[in-house]
């Protein structure tokens, strides 16, 4: 995510559902008056501050209410806590590029180009409130409409999650018999990315609902359980770049375009592996990440030295409870624990893939 949409979202925040400053808002937006409300006093914005009167109050929604009844902007503290001017005139940098026809929009756009703060535009006559922060411009949109739209999102996750776990409970079967190709291993890549996608859209959603997403965060949460951190451990698993970390890969296939991440080759080279035509038809083998980090209170310390060790899942898999018991941070006990468990795992997802 780029830190322009990061700054966005922050903002998004700071005018949800729930909050004092977007109750002052609603409360423009139903008297049909307009406003235009600058959320910031660093020395950017008062440099262009001209006028009006310093008020210096402690901010209450009713406060905002009034003032927004005279024709100049409201400059609020940072922290959206005191209102500190209000009927001002604000004299931006009139070479500003704006693509805004009304006066109070464009006046918006340009100051939060030249000073990077968070200004709110409500439009008069059509009763939209607009958020302008840096070069970005976002419309809030009714309650219930983001609701819809989050529910529907939801269901969507729902399906696509469905797919991701027969996919992810294939590679388990495969990493077992020591079957996997470049292509199980891309296509699981790319089902997890298409769920993080969707997962960041539905939290615009939650953070635009404010206090009245909760129910959506929920199930989101619920969705999401330990997605993140199988999508880190299958980099980890099959990660071909010597010289690369997983937080890097991760990165550069976040930054995928849509239409290279339904391409399996351009994942495949994202991971470290020729792009050539037989590529996916290659043979690869997982460390043990993913696996054996789902063994309950095996600690990551542990897990690594098993890795380092023994240097692949199946060797990992095929040692004795004596061998294992050599590892640093391994006895006796947990050595057997982790017998048991693998053989646990293995007997549960031959046995779901039966019943499939």
């Amino acid at each position: 995510m780029k830190d322009s949409q990061k700054d966005m979202y922050k903002s998004m925040r700071i005018v949800a559902p729930g909050t004092l400053l977007r109750e002052g808002l609603e409360s423009v937006v139903r008297a049909k008056t307009g406003a235009l409300i600058v959320v910031g006093d660093n020395e950017e914005v008062l440099k262009i501050v001209d006028g009006g009167f310093n008020i210096n109050s402690d901010f209450t929604p009713a406060y905002l209410y009034e003032l927004a009844k005279m024709d100049g902007a409201i400059i609020l503290s940072s922290d959206c806590k005191k209102i500190l001017y209000a009927n001002a005139q604000l004299i931006p940098d009139q070479s500003i590029l704006s693509r805004e026809t009304g006066i109070r929009h464009r006046t918006a756009e340009r100051v939060a180009k030249q000073t990077d703060t968070l200004v709110i535009a409500i439009s008069q006559r059509r009763n939209i409130i607009t958020l302008y922060k840096g070069n970005n411009k976002y419309v809030l949109r009714e309650s219930s409409e983001i609701l819809d739209k989050a529910n529907q999102a939801i269901q969507t996750l729902e399906k696509y999650k469905n797919v991701l776990n027969q996919d992810m409970g294939n590679l388990t079967a495969l990493e077992f018999e020591d079957l996997v190709t470049v292509y199980d291993m891309v296509k699981v890549i790319q089902r997890l990315e298409m769920v993080m996608r969707i997962s960041d859209e539905i939290e615009r959603y939650i953070l635009e609902l404010g206090n009245e997403g909760r129910l959506i965060s929920m199930q989101l949460d619920e969705l999401m359980s330990g997605v993140v951190e199988d999508g880190i451990n299958i980099i980890k698993d099959y990660s071909n770049w010597p010289n690369k970390s997983h937080d890097e890969i991760r990165k550069s296939i976040r930054e995928l375009s849509s239409e290279e991440l339904l391409d399996f080759y351009t994942i495949a080279r994202t991971m470290g592996y020729d792009g050539g035509i037989s590529a996916l038809d290659t043979s690869i083998y997982p460390k043990g990440y993913r696996i054996l980090g789902k063994i309950p209170r095996l600690p990551i310390g542990v897990l690594e030295n098993l890795v380092k060790m023994f240097g692949s899942f199946q060797k990992i898999l095929k040692a004795s409870t004596k061998e294992l018991d050599l590892v640093e941070g391994i006895g006796e006990v947990r050595a057997r624990t982790i017998k048991e468990a693998l053989r646990r795992f293995q007997e549960q997802i031959f046995l779901d893939r039966h019943i499939i």
